[in-house]
């Protein structure tokens, strides 16, 4: 089986995805090296964690890595509007700049779950670093907290991606670009 059968087309390639991560990590080097802070970096698991680990390599700065897993989709496509959170951060972020790392924001839903989490173990402020945006599927407002500022690496289409760390069923985190499933492989 080779998943790249299973894609109707290419959305961004590893090229493109790899320019990106740069140009995101310098940005947020820049945003927080005249602080005198070190920021918390927390990838949402599982989707996040091929960015994550791009994205912490271009910040040229002292950082803490964490992970939080919030689950909203189970094996559907469709958020279920009921984000939990399944597995807790180990680091205290009391007192401190969060940043989020996010494959994508689709409804909000999760973000607004993650940000109150954040919010109530006393982060100082809290930005928000995503691989894709898809606003035409916004439902739930989200606001960053303190200095927080939104990253974000590309405005997602309203098609159902893969790749890159985002999956169908945990399938196709593996491809090295971000695409569009098929529609029969999930119908």
């Amino acid at each position: 089986m080779d998943l790249n059968d299973h894609i109707e087309k290419i959305l961004w390639t590893e090229q493109q995805i790899s320019e990106r991560v740069s140009e995101l990590g310098s940005q947020i080097t820049q945003d927080f090296k005249a602080g005198n802070v070190v920021p918390v970096v927390v990838g949402v698991a599982t989707g996040a964690f091929l960015f994550l680990a791009d994205l912490v390599r271009k910040i040229h700065l002292p950082i803490i890595v964490d992970f939080i897993r919030v689950e909203s989709y189970g094996s559907g496509t469709v958020s279920s509007g009921q984000p939990t959170i399944s597995f807790e951060l180990k680091v205290d972020v009391r007192h401190k700049h969060v940043i989020l790392v996010e494959d994508i924001v689709d409804t909000g839903s999760t973000l607004s779950c993650l940000i109150e989490y954040m919010k109530s173990k006393g982060a100082s402020s809290i930005s928000v670093c995503t691989l894709l945006d898809k606003p035409a599927r916004r439902k739930v407002h989200f606001e960053l907290v303190g200095e927080g500022k939104y990253y974000c690496g590309f405005e997602c289409p309203d098609y159902f991606v893969v790749g890159y760390g985002l999956d169908f069923a945990e399938v196709y985190r593996n491809l090295p670009y971000v695409g569009v499933l098929k529609p029969e492989m999930y119908e």
